[in-house]
Formats: structure tokens, sequence, C-alpha cells
């Protein structure tokens, strides 16, 4: 059996902690000053210890007091947040099932974001890439590539796929530097799924006269962009995963031709999950993330675009 101080007092306690002051608290919990003062002091009855330090009209913390608040704040977040999952239907965290190679290079770095904006929100993210028909309660939501038709399901556009060679500084102006993409010819070509990719760009680049299919293979793109910041070759980039190193610097694109994917990547639920305020959330943030990606003076490079599909 659980040995609980009143519920009221804890309360009273965290509001008053917050703001140093009872006025304050009380017109937040909408009591009286008076009650206010009655749960601190019968909280601190209860815990045989004094939380606060009264002199005159001010009110500090005592140490004993600060260690609590810390404690008790997070158990209150706690509760307010299972409370707003009960009353929407909803049990546990918000799981969204994610490709591995759009979580590692997109999505990941971005929740940090995601969480100072919904701290009461918890993601249960899996890295998967096997298909998920919004069936069952094992996901809410998905972030999958594709043409945007999944029978069930709603389907919204995150960002549309384009793809150049990318590599890390040191590679692009190295003894063999990449001024042309002939010089392609002297460089280590990193391949992911399909192996096709490279030899297509190539094609429509008028790239010829050596073996496109030589190089390192990976079955992610994730790992293919991690072998480029490495400086062991040139990937034929995903340029929505490769956004940030461009960005930064980390990785340039050499050359300005840019060949769009067929496929794109679609934020996907249920229709029936729509109207939950967790994933209305996530929906919200995930596409206003997308969004600002695509703003002017944000584009990868300087990318010519060749109409034609990888």
């Amino acid at each position: 059996m659980r040995r609980l101080p009143p519920l009221g007092a804890l309360r009273a306690f965290e509001a008053a902690a917050r703001h140093l002051n009872f006025t304050h608290a009380a017109a937040e919990l909408f009591v009286t000053q008076a009650a206010i003062s009655h749960q601190v002091r019968q909280l601190e009855q209860w815990l045989g210890l004094r939380l606060f330090e009264r002199r005159g009209h001010s009110l500090t913390m005592t140490g004993k007091g600060r260690d609590y608040l810390a404690e008790i704040s997070l158990v209150l977040d706690r509760i307010a947040s299972a409370t707003a999952r009960v009353k929407d239907g909803v049990d546990g965290p918000l799981r969204v099932t994610v490709l591995p190679s759009f979580a590692a290079c997109w999505l990941v770095p971005r929740l940090d974001a995601f969480q100072a904006e919904y701290p009461d929100i918890d993601l249960k993210l899996t890295a998967s890439a096997q298909l998920w028909d919004g069936t069952g309660s094992r996901f809410d939501l998905g972030i999958r590539s594709g043409l945007g038709q999944w029978p069930g399901l709603h389907a919204e556009l995150i960002a549309r796929e384009l793809r150049s060679p990318v590599c890390a500084p040191s590679v692009a102006a190295g003894a063999l530097p990449l001024r042309e993409p002939a010089d392609l010819r002297h460089a280590r070509l990193l391949h992911d799924a399909p192996r096709d990719a490279w030899p297509l760009w190539c094609e429509h680049a008028n790239v010829m006269g050596f073996d496109v299919q030589a190089g390192l293979a990976f079955d992610d793109a994730a790992l293919a962009l991690q072998a480029a910041l490495r400086g062991q070759g040139v990937a034929l980039g995903r340029l929505t995963l490769a956004e940030r190193d461009l960005r930064e610097g980390r990785l340039v694109q050499p050359f300005d031709i840019a060949v769009p994917n067929d496929y794109s990547y679609w934020l996907v639920y249920p229709p029936a999950n729509a109207a939950r305020t967790d994933v209305a959330a996530f929906r919200t943030w995930l596409l206003g993330q997308a969004g600002q990606d695509a703003k002017p003076g944000r584009d990868i490079g300087q990318a010519q675009v060749r109409d034609h599909r990888l």
C-alpha cells in the first residue's frame, strides 16, 4: 500500500514553489491564499520538515523543498500527460514507425525541437522498412517512402526526393578534384538500394566510359551518407536526408545535376487517428519542419533538376 501525502497539498506546494508567492499560487488554482498556506503547512507537517522559509512577505525554499519540488514536478507532469491521453482514448506513448534512413538522418536530429514544443507527448520510434497497413494497435503513425497510395491510410507529403552526388569537402577538393561529372571515374562510388541509381544518374549526366557499378554498396541510404561523411567516396545522396550535412558543410555537392526519384516521403496514418491531439500535434510539427526545409534560401546547393526518374 502506497503512503502518499494529500494530492491537493502537493498541488498547492508545487504552485507556491514555482511562483514563490502564495497569492499567485492561489490565483492559479482558484483558491484563497489562506487555503494555499494551510495546504502547504499540512504537507510540511505530514513530511515532518520545512519546505519554505517565511520572512515577512518573502518566501524562499529550503534545500529539502527544492529537492522535493524537482521530483514532484515530474510526477505532476506525468499525471497531467496520462490524464490527457485517457481523455483522448489513448494509452501510452505516440508510436511512430519510421524508415531507418529517414529516422537517422532527418527525424532524430530534430526531435529536441519537438520535445521542447510538446513536452507532454512521449514518443516511441520504431525504425523499420517493413510495410505497415495501419491496422492493429502497434503504431499510430508511419513515415514511408512511396507514391502516396496506401489503401486505407491517409497520406500527406513530407518531402519530394532528389538525388545528386555528395561527398566530403576533402574528397571534392582532393588530389583528383571533382570539377565535372567525368571526374567521377577517379572516385570510389558509394551505392545504396536500388543499385541501378548510379548508372541512371550517369546516363542523364552524359558520363560514360567507366564502371559505374564498382565501389562500396550498402542496403540503407543512411549508411551510404555516413560513408560519404567519412571521406570514403561519393554517394548518390538523397538530398532530403543529406540536407543538414550539406547546409552545415560536412557534405558538398560537386555538380549541379539533381535527378528526381519516383518515390517521396509521406506521413501515413489511419483516418480515425486524425482527431487525436497527440497525432495532430506531431503532424503539425513534422509538416512545419518539412516546410522550413523547402523555404527559399534553404534549397540544397544550386542543383539543376533534370526531369528523369530514379
